[in-house]
């Protein structure tokens, strides 16, 4: 019997446009603290915009995302990062 969907055939077939995904190396490792007054290491966590990156991008897990939001969060409070990036123009 011949699949009509990709997807039904057995799982032994060979995708030639797959790309292999590396994983990401998580940046804290089994850290369970993240020091808002840190504002060099929240940076790492930030885009150009002041938005928080995604754990998809950072590689971190879904408690150290948690944590490094409110931390980030935090330091935008105090002044120590800005809510949105310096407009250049």
């Amino acid at each position: 019997m011949n699949p009509i969907h990709p997807m039904q055939g057995g799982g032994g077939t060979i995708r030639p446009n797959k790309k292999t995904v590396k994983k990401k190396i998580n940046p804290l490792k089994k850290s369970k603290v993240v020091d808002y007054m840190d504002p060099k290491f929240l940076n790492r966590f930030i885009n150009d915009q002041g938005k928080i990156l995604p754990k998809r991008i950072t590689g971190v897990n879904a408690y150290q995302q948690r944590e490094i939001a409110k931390a980030i969060k935090y330091a935008r409070h105090i002044a120590l990062l800005p809510f949105v990036a310096q407009d250049i123009a």
